[in-house]
């Protein structure tokens, strides 16, 4: 999200050196340079004029401190006015989900059809089931599009929430009524209700929904947008917002392409807080939004508090102490050992959801990978530890060439590849007796070359 924006002041920031303080001469380049990143990542004019105008006014001035660049300097004032536009300036409870009613407690999903409504519900059950430990039912008020209610059945059902059946020739009201009335009998904690979308805003859409929050007056009104929607996430942001007394916004396909103007558009012209993000199409790839932290990783800065979270989730605890308690004994790093630290690598979002939390300098030091290949290689890898027996993945040193060929065809791959995999094999066995005395940067700098792109 808004790479661009990151490049930019990356580059300005090291032509701005030697300076005390910041003046207008001094910051005209990088504001231009900023202005012109958010115009490209889709970013609404009026928010942009705002957020330049306060960059400035704070900017001008401020002292430089012995230990930062006048860039730097810059950039801390332009981090924390990015943060403010995408709401830090609400407090943290703002972006918080509100259960402050008789259960039920109702959460009314709007947006376009194309959204990502229906899969950000399913998203949303998880992550109240397992992170609020609530008890959960969803209902489909969606009539219009074929398999709607199907589809928003299934993805409840790998969830773990429960599910209230409707039939497309009930109308949208009475399935929400009857559905509370359920929730109700229950003793459901959250409702959620899924709500039809169209391609484009039309009259008859916006009084159903208007209809349906009449009836069972919702404690928030999500609207869910599409990140890579652009400018037109400004008009459908501003039709919702006058015909709903939206709560929040939860954006979608935070992974994607976007250039994430999204993300400040829609912010800026509704008011109101974003409350999730969607980083990836599993059902888990919701997160709570954090305007801070996601200023942060748009500057290159990285989310470390996320990857601790990541790592809370993904990370087997017991067998990561297991590990570091054989290696810290004498004990070998064997290929047992190399398949689960892959296995803990994806629990955490892959090569790709790592890189993009850790600071600017240490995507660096992994070299400007090819994250795409990287991940293929990773699935490779996997295979072909699969296709070993029990003593080889024991023994590495057992695997020669008739092994080898053994293990590429049960892999489906070349036996170049086995090669390549047992020689990244050692070079994670040497990185694992750096790590106890090297920190993170030396990890980063021995995974370079590990793995295909990198």
């Amino acid at each position: 999200m808004l790479d661009n924006l990151t490049q930019r002041l990356a580059k300005v920031v090291k032509t701005m050196r030697g300076e005390a303080r910041l003046t207008e001469a001094n910051t005209a380049e990088m504001l231009r340079e900023v202005r012109l990143a958010l115009l490209e990542a889709d970013v609404a004019l009026p928010a942009v004029r705002e957020f330049i105008a306060n960059v400035k006014q704070k900017a001008l001035g401020e002292e430089v401190i012995a230990s930062l660049t006048p860039g730097q300097a810059l950039v801390g004032v332009v981090q924390r006015e990015l943060a403010s536009l995408m709401g830090a300036d609400l407090g943290p409870e703002a972006s918080q989900l509100s259960f402050a009613q008789q259960p039920p407690a109702i959460i009314l999903m709007a947006g376009l059809q194309g959204a990502g409504k229906t899969t950000t519900v399913g998203k949303l059950a998880k992550y109240l089931r397992e992170q609020k430990k609530k008890k959960v039912l969803t209902v489909s008020a969606d009539v219009y599009r074929p398999a709607a209610i199907a589809q928003l059945k299934s993805v409840t059902e790998q969830v773990g929430a429960d599910f209230f059946p409707s039939l497309a020739t009930d109308k949208p009201v009475d399935i929400a009524l009857a559905a509370l009335d359920y929730a109700k009998r229950h003793f459901h904690d959250v409702l959620i209700i899924d709500t039809a979308g169209r391609l484009g805003i039309d009259e008859a859409m916006m009084q159903e929904i208007s209809a349906v929050h009449a009836a069972v007056k919702p404690i928030e009104t999500l609207f869910v947008v599409d990140a890579m929607l652009g400018q037109d996430a400004i008009n459908t942001a501003k039709a919702f917002s006058d015909a709903l007394p939206l709560t929040g916004i939860v954006l979608t396909k935070l992974d994607g392409d976007a250039r994430g103007g999204a993300a400040l558009s829609v912010r800026h012209i509704t008011g109101k807080p974003i409350k999730f993000a969607g980083v990836a199409e599993k059902l888990d790839g919701l997160e709570a939004f954090d305007a801070t932290r996601m200023a942060s990783r748009i500057l290159g800065m990285g989310d470390i508090l996320a990857l601790v979270e990541e790592a809370k989730k993904g990370v087997d605890v017991a067998a990561a102490k297991n590990l570091a308690d054989k290696i810290k004994v004498g004990g070998k790093f064997d290929l047992n050992d190399f398949k689960a630290q892959l296995g803990q690598m994806k629990k955490m979002g892959g090569m790709s959801g790592l890189m993009d939390k850790l600071p600017a300098q240490f995507q660096q030091a992994a070299g400007g990978a090819n994250m795409d290949q990287a991940e293929k290689s990773v699935r490779r890898m996997e295979g072909m530890i699969n296709s070993m027996t029990a003593q080889e993945r024991a023994k590495p040193e057992l695997i020669k060439a008739s092994r080898k060929r053994r293990i590429a065809t049960g892999a489906g791959v070349q036996v170049q590849e086995v090669n390549r995999m047992l020689s990244q094999f050692d070079q994670m066995q040497s990185m694992m007796k750096k790590l106890k005395g090297g920190g993170m940067m030396k990890m980063m700098r021995s995974m370079k070359g590990m793995m295909p792109g990198m």
